[in-house]
């Protein structure tokens, strides 16, 4: 019985109601809406819808999110960000698909690199330009501009 009722955990639907302020982390193996205030961050491995009235202050690390309300921080999903006409986003995307519907607001840089949402898989948090700067060296480029400037001198 004990693992049937952790299997329904992580399918379960957590709500953060109209007019609830929460200040600090959440953290969730299932979806979660978010309709009231959240200062802090967001860490689920199932869907963020954050609601019309709902706010974020923080980082999101999702699998999906669709956003109606308004998002303060960097949003970090692993397969698909809709922004709805509501949304206000105010920082960076990393993500590999992106919806934006005419009439929301989105103010920050978009990333869809292949790289950088495997850095979601691993829950990385913040680390986006040290990763980065690892997917230029795997390419290749130092070492190959290193031999060329060696053959010319």
């Amino acid at each position: 019985m004990a693992k049937t009722n952790v299997e329904n955990d992580s399918n379960a639907i957590n709500i953060i109601g109209v007019g609830t302020e929460i200040t600090g982390d959440v953290n969730t193996n299932g979806d979660i809406r978010i309709d009231g205030f959240l200062s802090g961050n967001v860490v689920t491995e199932g869907k963020l819808v954050v609601g019309e009235t709902g706010k974020i202050k923080g980082e999101v690390h999702c699998k999906n999110s669709e956003v109606l309300g308004m998002v303060e921080g960097k949003i970090k999903v692993r397969e698909l960000v809709t922004l709805k006409s509501s949304a206000r986003i105010y920082g960076d995307i990393v993500t590999q698909k992106l919806s934006i519907e005419p009439g929301s607001l989105f103010t920050g840089n978009c990333n869809m690199n292949e790289d950088a949402v495997k850095d979601v898989k691993t829950g990385k948090k913040s680390e986006g330009q040290t990763f980065f700067k690892d997917s230029k060296e795997s390419k290749g480029s130092k070492d190959t501009k290193d031999p060329g400037q060696e053959k010319s001198s």
